[in-house]
């Protein structure tokens, strides 16, 4: 069943009207009909409704909520990618990707290898670009809500923001001896945690970095023998935390 997310604002006692780009959407993409079912998510609630078109108009699409849907989309684990910003395609597949998979939020971080150097201007188009990929994302896995794509950021600025979370992970290939097994299993008797993933981009992150983050308090971890590109990490972080810690290995825990 198609679904979409409005603000709270536009539910009406037992009616929700859609506006925007949606609109167009349903009618000339999905061509939906009256009496058709949708799922509709607000986005200041989370809240899920069941609900059937009533009216399908130019520039807004009347609906009634049919019932209240309960929902566990949304995981006990909030995780949050410090992503160092590789290459615009990549960007996209780590987006898409990693919202599936669950992620909270999509950190775009300037690091001295990047080999992508944008300007505020730029930048700004390029996060509007990926918020929108979020949403298709939200959308299709079936989210309670749409994960935020943030400002870029700088090492310095994640450093400062370590202690906000339960851990941070930096993944490096230069390390060793400390597996993302062993951090995960310091975790286990947490129902909810906040978890940042700090991964660079195609030329890897600096020692110097490194180091800064390390001092910060990030948990520096190895994810084996091999070395995996850039957009690899992400996902299979991802996949690796949910798996063990949220609701992929059977344990939501809202």
């Amino acid at each position: 069943m198609p679904k979409f997310f409005i603000k709270g604002n536009q539910i009406e006692q037992e009616k929700i009207t859609i506006i925007g780009e949606d609109v167009n959407h349903i009618k000339n993409v999905l061509r939906l009909k009256i009496d058709d079912n949708i799922e509709i998510c607000s986005i200041d609630t989370t809240k899920n409704y069941i609900c059937g078109i009533k009216n399908i108009n130019n520039d807004n699409i009347e609906c009634i909520i049919l019932k209240e849907k309960t929902s566990e989309a949304e995981s006990n684990i909030e995780i949050h990618i410090f992503q160092g910003l590789p290459k615009a395609d990549k960007m996209e597949l780590i987006i898409q990707k990693s919202i599936e998979l669950g992620a909270k939020e999509i950190i775009p971080v300037e690091m001295e290898r990047c080999v992508v150097k944008l300007d505020s201007k730029s930048s700004i188009k390029k996060i509007e670009r990926w918020q929108k990929i979020s949403e298709v994302a939200a959308k299709q896995s079936g989210r309670d809500i749409i994960p935020k794509i943030n400002e870029f950021v700088n090492i310095k600025k994640i450093c400062n923001l370590i202690s906000d979370y339960d851990i941070v992970l930096l993944a490096y290939e230069g390390e060793k001896e400390n597996f993302l097994k062993t951090e995960l299993n310091k975790l286990k008797d947490k129902d909810k945690l906040k978890i940042g993933i700090i991964i660079g981009p195609e030329g890897g992150i600096t020692t110097e970095e490194v180091s800064l983050l390390k001092n910060s308090g990030a948990k520096v971890i190895t994810l084996g023998n091999r070395i995996l590109r850039t957009e690899t990490v992400a996902l299979a972080l991802t996949s690796i935390i949910m798996y063990e810690l949220g609701d992929i290995g059977g344990k939501n825990k809202k």
